[in-house]
């Protein structure tokens, strides 16, 4: 399935979960917030998120700094 990522095309497997693509993308250290379509999900939530064809998501990480 196709999926923007931080606005980059990407192909995942059916049935992919938010934390699953967050996994195969080996960013699970760096990631702080997630939005689907402008929807933020919970982090809590990732696990269980099924991810649609053609959802865009936003992966986020906190930088420090001034």
């Amino acid at each position: 399935m196709n999926i923007i990522v931080n606005g980059e095309e990407k192909q995942f497997t059916e049935n992919a979960t938010l934390q699953s693509i967050i996994n195969e993308l080996q960013i699970e250290d760096k990631v702080m917030a997630a939005a689907v379509n402008m929807e933020i999900v919970k982090k809590d939530e990732w696990n269980n998120y099924l991810v649609k064809n053609d959802d865009k998501l936003e992966l986020l990480q906190f930088v420090g700094g001034g």
